[in-house]
């Protein structure tokens, strides 16, 4: 089971940090995918990491956006700063339980419930 937290309600120009903690199973050798859903849009890629720490990000977040992972807490985090309104969306992680990294959110099986993050003045 994957459990997103760290969502909320931002200025834009402002900072959150999301975690993604795996419960039940250990996905530290594996990769783990981010991604984000707003209203009326299909769910996009957003931030990857490998078992290897290696890291990948969309365009439009590159520079803005940090993955990150913490074997020994289970749990990848993904660090978004600079936050701008298009930011406002559902963020979900994502992984296989295997080392293959995707872009695409058909090819992951395993999701948390995804949390808010609204960036508004």
């Amino acid at each position: 089971q994957l459990v997103e937290s760290g969502g909320g309600l931002v200025q834009p120009g402002g900072s959150l940090r999301l975690s993604c903690a795996a419960s039940g199973r250990t996905f530290s050798n594996y990769a783990v995918g981010w991604f984000r859903q707003a209203p009326g849009k299909e769910r996009e890629f957003v931030a990857a990491i490998n078992w290897s720490a290696i890291t990948y990000y969309a365009d439009s977040v590159k520079g803005r956006f940090a993955i990150s992972r913490d074997n020994a807490k289970n749990t990848v985090y993904l660090q978004i700063n600079s936050l701008k309104p298009e930011d406002t969306a559902v963020y979900y992680c994502a992984t296989n339980y295997n080392t293959l990294v995707f872009r695409a959110p058909n090819d992951y099986r395993y999701w948390g419930q995804g949390t808010q993050v609204t960036v508004s003045a």
